[in-house]
């Protein structure tokens, strides 16, 4: 269980990952924000901070943060980039750089990360790279962001020939998991973070796939619920990063649905016409039905997955991708660029059951093209 800790305005749970030197709590209760000055100052006392944030959420939450700075006499000021996917890319790394060596910043002061997955990759590239390595702290403000991509140190932006393949490995400092920003988080967008928590119950914890299956309306609804599935996902997160911080073995698990769903992000040009956990939805479902194809794991599983995706509202077909997507011919193409492709074998993760994932290596394409084809033919007969 999480270690139960006090912020200035609630109750919150500390999660802690350990990394030996590089070890950091993740602290998760409502107006943790609010409690961000002090917190950061207990870790990184004598830092200048550095805020990196979207427009849509500077609107919302960055006065309440550069209050609480304030408050325990930390100077900082605010890099507000474009909200969306657009942001992870060269212009945008360039110029935030820019910014942040213009401000005079220096290696021990602290870039804060205030936003969703695309501000904290973003803003940790920044962090590992600038002066050889700043400080950093991140506060998620989506769901996605506070169980998955603010924990664990991987940073990054996109190229035209796919998502997230230029960036490093740079561990924050802090993360804060305010549950309370999830109030204004718009339904679409928790919707598509859910589908990282159930990530976890399919990965390895299938007593918490259960556990969502029936609290799945209180987790939408917030309170205690909410906080408990969060802390679930940041435990089970934090497990495997400190089993392997570089992705050399278990931390590949992490990508459950991955492949299929970044190949599907591709073809929609990571854009709002399919956000990140819708991809990664559709991308669980076909991994199941992939492995259940392999007689890996039986039918039943893969259509409870399915069922209980499409109860939440999430997409499960490939006919639900706007503007539709590649031939067979494409999504191999599209599935050759991801990470964990080695010497062009592919990887994929694939399951023997509910939460009985595992890493497959050396899957015959031949196999993954059959598979497409006949995924394609019922999606879209004709």
């Amino acid at each position: 269980m999480a270690d139960e800790g006090k912020t200035g305005t609630s109750e919150a749970l500390t999660v802690p990952v350990a990394l030996g030197e590089r070890s950091y709590d993740i602290v998760i209760g409502k107006g943790v924000i609010e409690d961000a000055g002090r917190l950061i100052r207990a870790s990184l006392p004598k830092s200048k901070a550095c805020i990196i944030t979207d427009s849509n959420v500077a609107a919302v939450h960055l006065g309440t943060l550069e209050k609480a700075l304030r408050q325990v006499d930390i100077t900082a000021s605010a890099i507000v980039v474009p909200p969306g996917e657009a942001s992870k890319s060269f212009d945008i790394f360039e110029q935030v750089i820019d910014q942040v060596i213009g401000g005079r910043y220096e290696r021990g002061d602290v870039i804060v990360a205030l936003g969703g997955g695309v501000v904290g990759d973003l803003s940790g590239f920044v962090a590992g790279v600038v002066r050889r390595g700043m400080r950093f702290v991140q506060i998620p403000t989506t769901l996605l962001a506070q169980v998955d991509s603010s924990v664990g140190g991987k940073t990054g932006i996109n190229t035209r020939h796919g998502k997230n393949l230029v960036g490093v490995f740079h561990q924050p400092d802090l993360v804060l998991a305010d549950t309370t920003v999830l109030d204004t988080l718009p339904e679409r967008d928790f919707r598509a973070g859910y589908a990282e928590v159930v990530k976890y119950g399919l990965i390895d914890k299938a007593d918490f796939f259960s556990w969502l299956e029936t609290n799945w309306r209180e987790v939408f609804a917030g309170g205690p619920a909410r906080t408990e599935a969060i802390a679930v996902s940041c435990r089970s997160k934090a497990a495997i990063v400190a089993r392997d911080e570089k992705e050399t073995g278990d931390r590949a698990l992490l990508n459950l649905g991955h492949t299929f769903g970044h190949a599907i992000e591709a073809a929609a040009g990571f854009s709002t016409k399919l956000v990140h956990g819708e991809g990664v939805a559709i991308g669980m479902v076909l991994a199941h039905d992939f492995s259940a194809r392999l007689n890996q794991m039986s039918p039943d599983d893969a259509d409870r997955v399915r069922a209980h995706l499409r109860a939440v509202g999430l997409p499960t077909r490939l006919s639900e991708v706007p503007g539709g997507v590649p031939d067979v011919h494409g999504f191999m193409e599209l599935i050759a660029q991801d990470k964990k492709v080695q010497r062009g074998a592919l990887t994929f993760i694939l399951s023997r059951g509910i939460g009985q994932s595992f890493i497959a290596k050396d899957v015959p394409a031949e196999a993954v093209k059959s598979f497409l084809a006949d995924e394609l033919a019922k999606e879209f007969p004709g």
